[in-house]
């Protein structure tokens, strides 16, 4: 790729991620097969600069940041979550952060209410992890189940990792209050949820797809109605900007930071190869969008560009 060239694609990639420079609380809806996909706003999270470049060439990742808007001592990513409704089941894939995390965030019941969605009609909760903006909002201001109707689903590693009572001891000191707040989150709904494997299919048309680093049991899934298939990614690919443009370097959110980086090189080859539309939780705009890749680059085009 010539210099230019580069910074013609560079440019584009910027310009297309434009939408996401400041959080949105917007709806977005899409039809796949005879069913359909809507992004429900969150919020958003307000991040350290410092903490998404650490343990990357800073100049470097810097210079990306500011290619997508992103520049000063805070980065502000959407918090996106995905409803999918086939006529028959209303399934919410993540649950937000809910009222406990942050101030920006937790805003989804509010947000469902503007799609026409209440709780009491969601009757399925997939859950792609259990980080507090995923999953901390099982549970409404009284700590009742917040989707008392639905039937509640996680990954068996997953489950098994934020249950162990050791693992609030071996997490680190910055995910303590993570590991905390899952597992008395899990206990509470212990009888309301169920265990997938990788490649089951959780719900009609829904199949489960390991994409393990940002969290040891980390879910992707796909949907598919007919010739027509996204796939929801959750944290797997965490950012529009250096993960899309370094999927080699680590990501200071995963847990594991190699494997990491192996599930994001093949989860493009995947999307590329299959030709699949995609939800980032913290993809820009509505997180609904497609991947291209340009040489050794690739960029995130959102639907609303």
């Amino acid at each position: 790729m010539t210099g230019s060239t580069r910074r013609n694609f560079l440019k584009q990639a910027a310009s297309a991620s434009a939408i996401g420079v400041l959080p949105t609380l917007s709806l977005s809806e899409t039809s796949i097969g005879k069913g359909s996909l809507i992004t429900v706003s969150d919020g958003h999270l307000m991040l350290p600069t410092n903490m998404v470049i650490d343990g990357v060439p800073k100049s470097e990742a810097t210079d990306v940041l500011e290619l997508h808007g992103i520049t000063g001592n805070a980065v502000t990513p959407s918090c996106n979550t995905t409803v999918y409704r086939d006529g028959e089941n209303t399934v919410l894939f993540d649950v937000g952060a809910g009222p406990d995390f942050m101030p920006t965030a937790g805003q989804l019941t509010d947000n469902l209410a503007v799609a026409g969605i209440s709780p009491e009609d969601v009757t399925h909760v997939l859950l792609t992890h259990a980080h507090p903006d995923h999953i901390w909002g099982l549970l409404d201001d009284f700590d009742d189940p917040m989707f008392a109707n639905a039937t509640h689903f996680i990954g068996r590693r997953e489950w098994d990792y934020w249950w162990n009572p050791e693992t609030v001891n071996t997490i680190g000191d910055a995910r303590v209050t993570f590991a905390a707040g899952a597992r008395r989150r899990l206990q509470m709904m212990e009888d309301q949820f169920v265990q997938f494997d990788n490649g089951d299919e959780v719900v009609s048309g829904v199949a489960a797809l390991a994409t393990h680093g940002h969290t040891p049991g980390h879910m992707s899934f796909e949907v598919r109605s007919g010739s027509e298939a996204t796939l929801i990614i959750g944290d797997a690919i965490v950012n529009h900007h250096l993960a899309f443009h370094h999927p080699e370097w680590p990501t200071s959110s995963d847990q594991d930071a190699d494997m990491g980086i192996q599930t994001r090189v093949s989860l493009f080859d995947r999307i590329l190869a299959d030709d699949l539309s995609v939800v980032g939780f913290h993809f820009p705009g509505s997180g609904m969008g497609r991947v291209e890749k340009y040489a050794n680059i690739y960029r995130f085009v959102g639907d609303a560009t």
